[in-house]
């Protein structure tokens, strides 16, 4: 009890008022000052949140570019490539034009036709080859294989039999060695194609015919398809000659001083002939 008369309040607190007053400020301003320190952490690390955030974007940003950059480039080169390919595979290709164009020289296409089909390209000119020449055979070169081919193909177009052919082979291989030989008495028989020169009187060519006898002309003797004519022609004129023996078949053509020689060439002869015209043809 106060001296006053009235009763302590227990629940009242044991300091004056005051003090409460300044407690309580004190206590106030201690926690504001927390509160604003706090305020600013968060502010801080909100900040560098956003900062940390704006920078990955950035550099994301920063990687995409430059990825395009190198596909845009790559994408350049590989378009470069491609045309340094192209061209090299043009090239070529139009060199093989021309060269086509230059061998097989073809029409320019009409006006009209062009308008038509403007997609049309010319066909390129089939080659056919030529048949290969037989390999010497019988111990011939390629100059006497070339004259035996001659007188072949001469006989063949006249239709001579197989046996008329290999009489004619065997008989210039022992006039001429079947060589087409001009004649040393004969300068004018030099003036044409020829692979030796003889001195057997005017004889001349494959045959060895002459043209004092009647055989022809100097320079169609000179002619290995023009003589082998007049030797077949002569031949066909002797009676029976398919079943003579193949030294007096040529023998009664060419009426030579050594009728036997003919005989040692039949089988080169029939040899060549083979080779040229295997049997069956």
């Amino acid at each position: 009890m106060r001296d006053d008369g009235t009763l302590d309040d227990p629940y009242a607190p044991s300091s004056p008022t005051a003090e409460t007053e300044e407690g309580t400020s004190a206590e106030r301003t201690t926690a504001a000052s927390r509160l604003r320190a706090y305020a600013r952490d968060l502010s801080g690390q909100r900040r560098a949140r956003v900062a940390l955030a704006t920078g990955v974007v950035c550099c994301l940003g920063l990687a995409a570019v430059a990825q395009v950059r190198n596909q845009d480039a790559g994408a350049q080169a590989t378009e470069k490539t491609s045309g340094v390919e192209l061209a090299q595979r043009a090239e070529p290709q139009a060199a093989s034009r021309a060269l086509d164009r230059a061998a097989v020289p073809s029409a320019t296409p009409s006006a009209s036709a062009t308008s038509a089909d403007p997609d049309a390209t010319p066909r390129a000119r089939k080659v056919v080859p030529k048949p290969t020449d037989p390999v010497p055979v019988a111990g011939l070169d390629e100059d006497q294989m070339e004259n035996a081919e001659a007188i072949v193909r001469a006989g063949r177009k006249m239709g001579v039999p197989r046996r008329g052919l290999v009489i004619a082979v065997a008989t210039a291989m022992q006039e001429s060695n079947l060589y087409n030989v001009a004649s040393g008495v004969l300068p004018e028989s030099q003036d044409y194609p020829h692979q030796g020169v003889g001195w057997d009187h005017d004889s001349v060519g494959l045959f060895q015919q002459r043209s004092s006898s009647g055989w022809g002309p100097v320079g169609r003797l000179m002619d290995p398809e023009f003589a082998t004519r007049q030797f077949l022609t002569a031949l066909e004129q002797v009676p029976g000659w398919q079943q003579m023996r193949l030294t007096d078949a040529a023998q009664a053509v060419q009426v030579s001083a050594y009728p036997e020689h003919y005989q040692q060439h039949e089988w080169r002869a029939t040899r060549v002939v083979d080779a040229i015209v295997p049997s069956g043809r």
